[in-house]
């Protein structure tokens, strides 16, 4: 099992919620569904929630010594894999996946002996399709789009970029049905301000274009912009693939 973690922000039943998850393991999941049937999960109330129902500062400690016991259990039983966390609503929740439970207490009693401070609960249920895998910890099309946005602009402010400043900001789509919107698509997008710049090609061999417009890069700025793009796009037959800009410094 591939180990690829992946922290993301979603809304969870109208809530903040704060998701770790394997990503690594997705391409496996046809495989591993046969080994690991059975969903587990371990909640723990916070002591300490920030404002919005997320872990604070002051807690991080304690909460994150609770994962590696966790983890540490997990191993030394061998029932499962840890494949993600969620933190929400003044709680967080531990999820696994279990090859078998007949030792599950054994587990929770080896975890959890050093946390009797915590309000938790624990339990387990099949789930042989991953769904809670597939559909609550793995992204959306959208999320995952932040996700890249934000390891984008992370990366622009490591470099001294100024996030703030506008620039020329380019982007890609493709279309993936035979084009047969594709006009109506690009005089929509000339007419909100983007420069179709040339034609491409994917290495399927689907056609897209690149274009391009003057933005800000900051993080809540560019969110907006992608997200609105990837429904544009999607109701005119083509998907997006992403952007790119050039650093610009104060």
């Amino acid at each position: 099992m591939q180990e690829y973690w992946e922290l993301y922000m979603k809304n969870l039943e109208g809530k903040p919620a704060s998701v770790l998850f394997n990503a690594g393991i997705y391409m496996e999941i046809e495989e591993l569904k046969y080994t690991y049937p059975t969903i587990a999960f371990v909640k723990a109330k916070l002591k300490e929630p920030n404002e919005r129902g997320l872990l604070s500062q002051s807690e991080e400690p304690e909460i994150f010594f609770l994962e590696d016991k966790l983890e540490a259990s997990m191993i030394k039983f061998r029932i499962g894999k840890y494949v993600g966390r969620i933190i929400s609503d003044g709680h967080v929740t531990f999820l696994y996946y279990l090859q078998f439970t007949y030792n599950w207490q054994d587990f929770l009693n080896f975890a959890l002996d050093e946390h009797g401070s915590y309000e938790i609960s624990s339990g387990f249920q099949d789930d042989g399709e991953w769904n809670y895998y597939r559909h609550l910890l793995y992204p959306t099309d959208r999320e995952w789009q932040i996700i890249q946005n934000h390891k984008a602009c992370d990366a622009l402010k490591a470099k001294e970029d100024n996030l703030y400043l506008p620039r020329a900001i380019e982007h890609k789509l493709f279309f993936t049905r035979d084009g047969e919107q594709r006009e109506a698509l690009l005089a929509k997008l000339e007419e909100e301000g983007f420069s179709v710049q040339s034609e491409i090609e994917n290495e399927e061999g689907m056609p897209g274009v690149s274009f391009y417009r003057i933005d800000k890069p900051f993080y809540h700025d560019i969110d907006e912009l992608t997200l609105y793009l990837i429904d544009l796009l999607e109701a005119h037959g083509a998907s997006y693939d992403g952007w790119e800009t050039s650093i610009v410094k104060s």
